[in-house]
């Protein structure tokens, strides 16, 4: 503690309050004399990057929620903020295979929170594995976010673990409506595993940065693409 307030110029007394705002938050566990981080260091890295264009296309995605509504989230930095803008909605039920979505969830009394469980992967906060696959499979939802590292016209939706495309696949095939919640860095990037093609989703969310030709190409494959 008199480590971090010599650093940051201010009291023990206001870093131990800080701390335990972040701690009642999910995000650090205090030890004696100090704390860590609760998420992976990927995750962390992940958070920092395009955070305004992240944060506009997770509010376009909230808005697509109504009351009553059920909704699964699949694991991400830009699904996960996706909970946040869920403010003012009413029973809602989301079912996430994410620790990230569960931090910020539960911080709202008008959700109800699902956890599919599973294995734990550490660097992407997420459940997977055939637990969670068998929970997804037995639900219904009206809507499913999903995230992606990489889509494009020709390879459609990829990912680098092959266990985040099966959860993927298993969210779209639960959900009456499927939106692909990516920022515009991600168009034209090919991960090691196809998950689906894009027009297996009902839209895309991404930002305004997304290119004129980028935006021609998928149009012209009649996919639908909402630029925030």
């Amino acid at each position: 503690m008199p480590v971090l307030a010599r650093d940051l110029g201010v009291s023990e007394v206001t870093v131990r309050s800080d701390l335990k705002g972040l701690e009642e938050r999910g995000f650090l566990n205090r030890s004696r004399g100090g704390a860590s981080p609760v998420f992976h260091q990927g995750i962390l890295l992940r958070q920092r990057q395009r955070v305004e264009e992240k944060n506009r296309i997770a509010r376009a995605a909230a808005e697509l929620v109504r009351d009553g509504d059920r909704v699964m989230i699949e694991a991400g930095t830009t699904t996960a903020l996706i909970t946040r803008y869920l403010l003012g909605k009413r029973d809602v039920q989301v079912v996430t295979n994410s620790t990230l979505v569960y931090s910020y969830a539960r911080l709202n009394p008008n959700l109800q929170i699902t956890m599919t469980g599973g294995e734990f992967r550490r660097e992407t906060e997420s459940m997977v594995g055939p637990i969670a696959v068998r929970t997804i499979a037995g639900l219904n939802v009206r809507l499913a976010f999903v995230g992606t590292d990489g889509f494009s016209r020709v390879h459609g939706m990829t990912t680098q673990l092959l266990e985040g495309a099966e959860i993927v696949k298993a969210m779209c095939g639960r959900a009456e409506a499927t939106w692909l919640v990516a920022d515009s860095t991600k168009y034209g990037k090919t991960g090691f595993v196809s998950v689906l093609p894009l027009s297996e989703v009902d839209g895309i969310i991404t930002d305004r940065s997304l290119g004129e030709d980028a935006m021609r190409e998928l149009a012209e494959a009649s996919i639908h693409v909402r630029a925030v």
